[in-house]
């Protein structure tokens, strides 16, 4: 069993400055290669405050400086709003840079507030997405490539800077086509799945769901590769933890306006929380995640664990304006505590 962190890089208001919000995310990743996690994965979006991270790549290229031996991860880069032949060029120079730490996560999109101001179609992004699965490999593969579809026209080129890793970085794709999805259990990469605040019953569903896609594929779902998104928080301070579930909610509440078109803006910049329709308290939020003291955390994971069997966990740490400082005490107790006695549960369990 893998864990890593997650940052959004939010910023919830002009009480956090841009440049420490991104400060923020570098010194939880730091910490976290100190804490024993095993990766560090950072998210991409343009032109609001949801996220200030608009170039995973750029972001995991310095990550790269900071630390030694951490994986570093793009979850996800959207690449309907890449240029094909730089993205192919840039990923070889960043595993390079990394030394080979690179976890490519790809994904097609979902904002078209962003793709409108790429110029892109969001009509166009899962075809357009598909074509960009049959050149990566291509690319990372062969000293010289070239593809030819409808979205992507590439002559005979040769990627300057290869990967380290080989035969190339590995691939988490985040999707909510089935299609897709088969597509990338044939083609033995890594799923990133998330059943964002939901409980047992809706891992449950996602486990069934899953092992349908498997079946469709030809595969068995265990011999893919599951990364699984997740908030999570161990503390005996009720403040503490209603502070990271409301920081989860909100981030819930912007994604969701983003996704239905139905994001307000007063400046043109800074997004309103508006809440949701149908939407959890915090007391129902608390019920369904890890979430309460270090054995009740530790707990519910195992529980999480039995029914999805993932092989990776993702632990979202920066979300809205949670206090970075307990934030960094929070990833200091997850490797403490959390992660080895997870972790020799499993074993026993295996031995068992």
């Amino acid at each position: 069993m893998e864990f890593g962190i997650f940052t959004l890089a939010q910023q919830r208001g002009y009480h956090q400055d841009s440049h420490e919000v991104i400060e923020n995310s570098v010194e939880q990743t730091v910490l976290a290669e100190q804490a024993g996690f095993d990766a560090a994965w950072c998210a991409e979006h343009h032109f609001n405050n949801y996220s200030l991270s608009p170039s995973p790549l750029m972001t995991v290229a310095h990550w790269a400086g900071r630390t030694t031996k951490i994986r570093l991860g793009t979850a996800v880069c959207i690449l309907p709003l890449y240029h094909a032949p730089r993205f192919l060029a840039e990923v070889g120079l960043v595993d390079g840079l990394s030394n080979g730490r690179l976890e490519l996560g790809i994904g097609s999109g979902y904002q078209e507030f962003e793709f409108e101001r790429f110029g892109t179609s969001l009509v166009d992004a899962g075809p357009m997405f598909q074509e960009y699965m049959d050149v990566i490999p291509l690319a990372m593969q062969n000293k010289i490539f070239e593809y030819h579809g409808k979205y992507l026209d590439i002559p005979p080129s040769s990627i300057a800077v290869r990967p380290v890793q080989s035969p190339m970085p590995p691939i988490w794709v985040t999707t909510g086509n089935p299609m897709v999805r088969e597509r990338t259990m044939r083609e033995g990469h890594n799923l990133f799945v998330t059943v964002l605040h939901g409980g047992l019953d809706a891992i449950q569903g996602l486990r069934n769901k899953l092992e349908e896609s498997a079946d469709n594929a030809g595969t068995y779902l265990d011999d893919t590769k599951l990364g699984f998104l997740r908030c999570g928080f161990a503390s005996d301070n009720k403040a503490e933890i209603e502070s990271y579930l409301d920081n989860a909610r909100y981030a819930r509440r912007l994604s969701e306006s983003l996704k239905d078109r139905r994001q307000q803006t007063e400046d043109g910049y800074l997004m309103k929380e508006v809440p949701l329709k149908k939407e959890m308290s915090l007391e129902d939020m608390a019920a369904n995640l890890p979430v309460g003291s270090v054995n009740q955390v530790i707990d519910r994971l195992l529980a999480e664990i039995e029914i999805l069997k993932p092989k990776h966990i993702a632990l979202q740490t920066q979300l809205g304006d949670f206090d970075q400082r307990t934030m960094l005490k929070q990833i200091e107790l997850w490797g403490d505590k959390i992660i080895p006695e997870v972790k020799k549960a499993l074993m026993q369990q295996a031995a068992a």
